[in-house]
This record gives structure tokens, sequence and C-alpha cells, in this order.
């Protein structure tokens, strides 16, 4: 059995790994352009996903930095601390330099007598292919304009800036914490003893330092040199219909987040894990790949993803609320709803594990 995946990025490459793993043959599409990977880019992957990954997919802990603490706080607030996540038995999620894992799967990848690298085709050629599925996670291609182009959209007027700052060594670094700022929210995420990743959301246009950002509100650090500071502007969607015949909108396609949560691939990983569900209920049963795979993938998943990509919104909208008004009450709010325990392991769980219906 063969499938295609479009598109050569980082959940094409977990996607086309996954199905490796349970024996099928994949066709990896790359893109024209050559891709220049951003080194200053990282992910928060969850402790469900991790081990997920490492068992399905690739074992991949020598590369993970391990988060056993959240810290957010408010400037309303005078940069007090209005909500702490922590578990002592395990880690909440684990970071890791997007580079470093997307080489790490494309070298596996290529070692794989179940992978063919192959450039991009037209659509009418590749529909003729002997395909039983077509992963479409690409989202500038014919087949996206013609079959996949109805969402819902919400442009944030922000942009994100990323860096990495090479630091003394912090033993234990393994806090991260998140800053809602007047003008969107600042994160710092540990990835090793001597370096830590900082990413900004930043609305309108920029107008400030990051330098003098980061000086501002760190607190921890003795910072020996800042990287060089990429950007990309910041929108979120809800694709309408996830697939057409036998082809599947995936990935970034089918839903895309505001940063501030790092839920973005954790709802890759989790698309993967009902992917891997129901490609292995085929197989288990003697039965081929076929369509209706993506027929039941979007009635299991579909009113997950828009619940917790909203979910996700909301937060956003709220901290932005309370900075447009300059009011101290909501955050004094949060503060207190978070010390229930029953509520602050809610929302760990949340983060965990996503939408769970």
């Amino acid at each position: 059995m063969k499938v295609c995946i479009l598109g050569d990025g980082l959940t094409s490459l977990t996607l086309a790994k996954t199905l490796v793993n349970q024996g099928i043959y994949v066709d990896i599409f790359l893109k024209k352009k050559t891709k220049h990977h951003d080194k200053s880019r990282t992910l928060g992957i969850s402790k469900s996903n991790i081990d997920f990954f490492n068992k399905n997919i690739l074992n991949i802990e020598k590369l993970l930095w391990n988060i056993n603490k959240i810290e957010i706080y408010s400037e309303n607030l005078k940069d007090e601390k209005i909500l702490n996540f922590q578990n002592k038995e395990k880690q909440l999620f684990s970071i890791v330099k997007n580079h470093e894992l997307n080489n790490r799967l494309m070298i596996n990848l290529k070692k794989s007598k179940f992978v063919k690298f192959k450039k991009e085709i037209n659509l009418r050629i590749l529909i003729k292919k002997d395909y039983k599925l077509i992963f479409n996670c690409d989202l500038k291609n014919s087949i996206t304009k013609k079959f996949f182009h109805k969402k819902i959209d919400k442009n944030y007027d922000s942009h994100a800036y990323t860096t990495i700052i090479k630091h003394k060594k912090f033993i234990r670094n393994d806090v991260a914490i998140q800053i809602f700022t007047e003008r969107g929210p600042l994160a710092f995420l540990p990835i090793s003893e001597t370096e830590t990743s900082v990413v900004y959301s930043a609305r309108g246009k920029k107008n400030f330092s990051l330098e003098k950002l980061i000086s501002k509100y760190n607190n921890r650090y003795k910072i020996i040199k800042i990287n060089e500071v990429a950007t990309f502007e910041l929108s979120s969607s809800n694709l309408r219909c996830y697939y057409h015949k036998n082809i599947m909108a995936f990935g970034d396609l089918l839903h895309k987040l505001h940063p501030l949560a790092g839920q973005g691939f954790n709802m890759s990983i989790r698309d993967i894990k009902e992917i891997h569900n129901l490609v292995n209920f085929k197989l288990d049963h003697g039965m081929d790949l076929d369509n209706s795979i993506c027929l039941n993938f979007e009635k299991k998943i579909k009113h997950k993803n828009y619940l917790f990509s909203n979910s996700v919104d909301f937060v956003y909208e709220f901290f932005n609320l309370e900075s447009n008004i300059k009011n101290k009450f909501l955050s004094k709010s949060i503060k207190l709803i978070g010390r229930n325990k029953f509520i602050n392991n809610f929302f760990t769980k949340f983060a965990d594990n996503g939408m769970v219906i």
C-alpha cells in the first residue's frame, strides 16, 4: 500500500515516519523552493505527545530539554505571578529545536526503503497515480487552492519575534516563564543549561528593541549573547472541510494557532495519533486503506480541533482585553482561580492531552 504526502515540513516528515513504521510506502513531494531552516525556532511538546513520539515515531529523548514548571505573570500586576503549573512526578512538556528535529526525521526517512522523495507534480498527474491516500500539508499548492480554500481566518495584526539567548550556566533551567506585557506575551523557554529560547508576540508595527525588552523582563540569566532575531506574521485559521475524496488536508492547513500556548505542533501530533489508530484498525482487520479514513478522521477530530483552537484564541483575547482597558481585576481573578487545585490540574491536563470529549 502506498500513500503520498505533499510538503516536506516538520508535520509532513513526522506523519511520514509514523506511516513508514506501520509498513506503508510513502512518496514525499518536496516543495520547489529550498527551505532555510530558522535556527531560532523551538517547539514545546507535551508529555503525552512525547511518549507517543518516542514509542510510535522516533525516539528523540536526546534532543529534548524537559520543563517541570510554568510560571505566568502579568505586567498589569507589576510582574506579579498569577498562575503556576507544576507536576512533581514528571515534566510538563519538553522543548526541542525545530531544525534539529527536522534533520533527525529527514536523515531517518532517507535511510528507509519505504520512502521516496519526489519533485512537485501537477494535480492531474498526481490524481492519476495509484495512491490510497494523499495527505496535503502544503498551504499554497494547486490542490489547496482548488479544494481547501474555505477557512475561518483571523489576522491578529501581530508578529512573533524569536531568538535564542546564550547565558552563563543555569543548572536548574527547567522553568518556563510567560509574561503578558502591554503589547503581547513574552516567553522564556529553557533549552539547555546555557541557552533559553525567547518568543515575543507583539501587536502592531515594530517600534521596540527586543534586546531591551529581554533585558527589562529577564531576572534569571546572565546573558552572554543574543542570537539573530527571526520574525513572522501571526494569524489563526480553521479549515471548514478536511478532505476531498481520498485527499486529506493536514498540519497547518487544518488549523493554525496563536503561539502563546505553544500548541500548534501538539495539535498536529494529536491528529497523527488519530491517523495512526485508524490505519492500525485497517491493517489489523486485513482491510485496504481508503477514503473512509478521511471521513472517520474528520468525524473524530474536527470538533475537538475547533474547540481547542478557539480556547487558545480566548486566552489571547482575554489578556488583550485586560491590556486595552488597563484593569487589574481580570488578572487578579485568574490568580484567585488558579489557586484551586482542581482547576489548576484541569488546565495542566488540557494542555497535555488537548480536548477530551
